[in-house]
């Protein structure tokens, strides 16, 4: 089921949640919508639902209006934060409440009903807790529940509103790559909403990353984070240092007012100036973490921290210590000024 959102706009009072909204999801495909708090994300995923209604625009279920549809005539199934599962419910019925709820010339018989909630239960992995009730259940196990209870129905569309935002990081990490795996052997169109970075690059086919009810960049997770369309898609997605134009010239190009960005790995650091435009700095803090080294330097002229990172064998092949003098220059670097925008390979 493909969904196309065209000229959608979404206001609370003075507060413009969203702005000229456009959006094409292909049939089976999984989108996050990422962005910070408040910056429209939920409002879309609840328009899209039938939870809430656009002031203007239009929104299509495969070429075709559903605005004035509402939730239940949508076929959407909902999987939010909090589970909202039904505690005095065991898992079974839980599961199979959206069944027996339907119209009685739309229900299905127990026996069929008893087969699809047990199908489901072994699709989540869960079939064995089938009589236990939520309140026995860990919170990855009921946010899976909570999942198999909103495709029980046979939606269409998923929408998951930060399905893992009550868990724990190792769990989120779990169910977050268990989610992807369950997509490609359904291929529901799908859209879920975060606020986690990392979650969205992972899981999604394609990000939706949005700002202050616009959307700023629309692309596959390698096309965001390596040729984001903005300073605000620079800056949200992964680490960034910035650089002004007026300080560093040699690298940019520029003499103007604009700001340039560059990624940590993408610095080299040396103990030697290789030539003109290799910056001088002293080391501040030099920080293993993993399979990284994260180094943080400094200019003569500023205490403003420069984050470099380095795999472990380039450490070890030229180790650093605080108050090393070093020098950096950036392989690549990234320019954005008033009304343009460009790339530079400084390599």
């Amino acid at each position: 089921m493909s969904i196309t959102i065209e000229h959608l706009n979404k206001q609370f009072g003075s507060y413009r949640a969203l702005n000229d909204i456009n959006l094409e999801v292909n049939s089976g495909e999984l989108i996050a919508l990422l962005g910070p708090s408040g910056c429209g994300k939920t409002s879309l995923l609840r328009i899209i639902g039938g939870l809430d209604v656009a002031d203007s625009g239009s929104l299509l279920f495969h070429g075709e209006d559903v605005q004035q549809r509402d939730a239940r005539e949508r076929n959407v199934g909902f999987v939010f934060q909090h589970y909202a599962l039904f505690r005095r419910m065991t898992v079974f019925e839980n599961v199979a409440f959206g069944l027996r709820v339907k119209p009685k010339k739309e229900r299905p018989s127990d026996a069929e009903i008893k087969r699809r909630v047990h199908e489901l239960l072994s699709l989540v992995q869960l079939d064995y807790l089938a009589d236990r009730y939520p309140a026995q259940l860990s919170g990855g196990q009921r946010q899976r529940i909570a999942l198999a209870r909103a495709l029980a129905v046979e939606p269409k569309i998923l929408l998951l509103d930060e399905p893992f935002g009550a868990l724990d990081a190792q769990v989120r990490k779990e169910l977050r790559r268990w989610l992807r795996r369950l997509h490609d052997e359904l291929h529901i169109t799908s859209i879920f909403v975060t606020h986690d970075q990392e979650e969205a690059l992972e899981v999604a086919d394609r990000v939706v990353v949005m700002n202050k009810g616009v959307i700023e960049q629309v692309g596959t997770p390698d096309e965001i984070y390596a040729t984001p369309a903005s300073p605000f898609v620079y800056q949200f997605i992964g680490n960034v240092n910035l650089f002004h134009s007026r300080d560093h010239a040699s690298w940019t190009g520029q003499h103007g007012d604009a700001v340039a960005y560059t990624r940590p790995h993408d610095i080299d650091i040396s103990h030697v100036q290789q030539d003109a435009t290799a910056l001088p700095v002293e080391v501040k803090l030099v920080r293993a973490i993993g399979s990284v080294v994260r180094v943080e330097v400094s200019t003569q002229n500023s205490s403003e921290l420069i984050e470099i990172e380095l795999s472990r064998e380039r450490f070890e092949l030229a180790p650093l210590a605080n108050g090393d003098k070093v020098f950096i220059r950036p392989r690549q670097i990234r320019v954005f000024e008033t009304g343009a925008q460009h790339e530079l390979s400084a390599a």
